[in-house]
């Protein structure tokens, strides 16, 4: 579970251990190519902040279940908006009015477009739908304060064209119940009052819940009934720590497609016989990573692929027909990465996506047939990838032996010697970063950064041992990974030492703190993005549906009554008088993860010593600014921040 995941990149563009200082003979590889070959390229011209953060034109591309119509957000008075066209007519049409947060989550329901909401970034979400014409909006969960969530959009199931399951936590703000709504009228059918306060919920390929878990914060339980009649039957019940994770159902509705480490350190495929209560065969696994997802083919009822991070998203194909479709966009788009966007009922349409690390990505309509692939979005269109850097895996050993990946981004056309660095954690922190496009990358890269992203220890997809590394380590391994690395950079000759900055948001705005908290002499400034300062206040204030887990933070962070040492001395606020870089801090007033008195802690405490700190505070945001002109503010502020304090040799150009 990544408790706080943070990405400020909204789309995955087609939408956040290092080094051996002991033995600074560690490994360091930048794959697939040397660092002389940037001397050969013509370095880009400086970019306006904006083209970098700026709305995309169109977005997130859906087809509609008939296949006759594609749906998008794009802009509108400065918020995202859903639009929906007719396949093969130029005009659009706007369905949705929201001029005070941005649409992001939205999808199909038949005739009807039905989307989540918050008010000002407080994650409690409303489900509105909408006909396909932009007639008879509703909110379908009018109830401020709670927060709704999609269990199964039930889509090939006969008699529930106009129906989906969805999960509430009205009854009690800890624990959700299953309502069965009906999208047209708004019509709500509890589906199971959840006494026994389960925390999710999986169905068969008719819809049917037929799996719960719940946990007492540290264990969880897994329970099992046969039809939806029966009561539920625990099954096994494991550790936080273990995976055992349901994907689907299999064709005959018998068996479970499941993603499991018990028993083994990375996670693999197996197939589960919940009657018998045993596995019943490995299917798919992987040595060095973590299968991480599966794709079953709910039309034909067949297990499709499973897939897996290494430095790029990686698939194996179980299904032939869907294997030769994946071959077949590689070989349309080569030199791309591709994937589906979705297809329509009777998949004959589709949505292809291209993306890479240089291009943020291209939206086409697909011929199943046909094999065509029509351009309907360059949705960044103002964005050259010619002029943008490349992304670069990196592999190193960290002090204590660890093998850790990141990337590396260079800025183009400038020789890799005594340069300022950006050195960016991850949010999560038990999540990971990966191989795409990254506006905050690019624009920094562009700036003459070169940015240093690393996968520390507690990132996921690298196995179960690597990850409890990370336990109770905030500010101490965790944060070594991270020094040790700008240590390696600056031996290397890459990085200047007198220009080294710090930067990250949610995890990584911790991580920026420890950084120029516990080793202050290490980076030249930092800046802090949502992000915590103190570990006693954090855990007062996390979301009330997160207080199931309170056991596992203590276990993985420290528990403030058992491990207040160890809690005090990761805690940045308590050491901020060991402060000396200069520091800019941004949050929104209403984050429900990282309360905003995380930051209003830190920087009292710095302006109490007479020490200016740049702060920005948004009123109508949460975990991270999402509205547009929210953004340009924080990213300007942070240009012009790092300029004054980095002081990066800018590249030719027109601004």
């Amino acid at each position: 579970m990544s408790l706080f995941k943070f990405g400020i990149t909204k789309i995955k563009c087609m939408k956040k251990y290092l080094l051996l200082l002991v033995s600074l003979t560690a490994l360091f590889i930048i794959a697939g190519c040397s660092t002389s070959t940037k001397e050969k390229e013509t370095p880009a011209p400086l970019i306006e902040m904006k083209l970098f953060f700026k709305n995309a034109e169109k977005n997130n591309f859906q087809i509609s279940p008939d296949g006759n119509y594609y749906s998008y957000i794009a802009n509108y008075k400065n918020m995202y908006n859903v639009y929906v066209q007719k396949v093969g007519d130029e005009n659009a049409v706007r369905i949705t009015n929201d001029t005070l947060r941005s649409i992001w989550n939205y999808f199909w329901k038949g005739d009807h477009i039905v989307f989540l909401q918050d008010v000002g970034g407080d994650e409690n979400y409303q489900l509105f739908s909408v006909a396909v014409t932009g007639k008879d909006l509703k909110a379908l969960t009018p109830f401020p304060g709670y927060r709704t969530g999609v269990l199964d959009v039930l889509r090939y199931i006969p008699g529930k064209e106009k129906e989906m399951l969805v999960q509430i936590n009205k009854r009690d703000k800890q624990y959700f119940d299953p309502y069965l709504i009906n999208i047209e009228t708004g019509q709500l059918t509890l589906m199971y009052e959840n006494r026994q306060n389960f925390d999710s919920w999986y169905t068969d390929n008719n819809g049917t819940i037929r799996m719960a878990t719940k946990t007492d914060g540290v264990n969880i339980s897994y329970l099992y009934r046969n039809t939806e009649k029966d009561t539920f039957k625990l099954l096994l019940t494991t550790s936080f720590k273990e995976t055992f994770n349901p994907q689907s159902f299999d064709a005959s509705n018998k068996q479970i497609y499941i993603l499991s480490n018990i028993g083994r350190d990375k996670v693999a495929l197996i197939l589960f016989d919940p009657i018998a209560n045993k596995d019943v065969k490995e299917i798919y696994s992987n040595p060095d990573h973590d299968l991480t997802g599966t794709f079953y083919d709910k039309k034909n009822k067949v297990l499709a692929s499973v897939s897996w991070t290494g430095e790029k998203q990686e698939d194996y194909f179980f299904d032939k027909t869907w294997e030769t479709r994946n071959n077949g966009l590689k070989q349309q788009f080569k030199g791309y990465e591709t994937g589906f966007a979705g297809w329509d009922d009777a998949m004959k349409k589709g949505i292809v996506y291209e993306y890479s690390d240089r291009l943020p990505g291209k939206y086409y309509v697909y011929d199943f047939s046909s094999k065509e692939a029509i351009e309907v979005a360059n949705p960044y269109n103002w964005i050259n990838e010619n002029d943008m850097a490349n992304m670069k895996p990196i592999v190193y050993t960290t002090r204590d032996g660890l093998t850790i990946h990141g990337y590396l981004t260079l800025p183009k056309g400038i020789k890799a010697e005594k340069l300022p660095v950006v050195v960016n954690p991850h949010g999560g922190p038990w999540a990971r970063d990966g191989w795409y496009y990254n506006q905050e990358v690019q624009f920094l890269a562009n700036r003459g950064y070169a940015v240093f992203q690393m996968n520390f220890r507690g990132s996921t997809g690298y196995g179960k041992k690597f990850w409890e590394a990370s336990f109770k380590e905030w500010g101490k391994k965790m944060q070594d990974d991270i020094t040790d690395g700008v240590e390696y950079l600056k031996k290397e000759g890459i990085a200047d030492p007198k220009r080294i900055a710090i930067y990250g948001g949610s995890y990584g705005g911790y991580a920026t703190l420890a950084g120029v908290t516990f080793t202050p002499d290490l980076y030249t400034c930092a800046v802090d993005y949502v992000g915590v300062a103190n570990l006693f206040t954090f855990m007062k204030t996390i979301p009330p549906y997160w207080k199931p887990y309170l056991d596992q933070f203590y276990e993985m962070v420290g528990d403030p009554k058992k491990d207040s040492l160890l809690m005090a001395e990761a805690s940045p606020v308590l050491h901020a008088d060991r402060i000396k870089a200069p520091l800019f801090v941004a949050a929104g007033a209403n984050d429900p993860r990282v309360n905003k008195a995380e930051s209003d802690q830190m920087v009292n405490a710095l302006r109490n010593r007479g020490i200016e700190v740049e702060y920005m505070v948004k009123d109508n945001e949460g975990h991270g600014f999402l509205n547009q002109d929210n953004q340009f503010d924080f990213y300007g502020a942070m240009e012009k921040f790092l300029e004054k304090n980095l002081k990066a040799k800018q590249p030719e150009g027109n601004k």
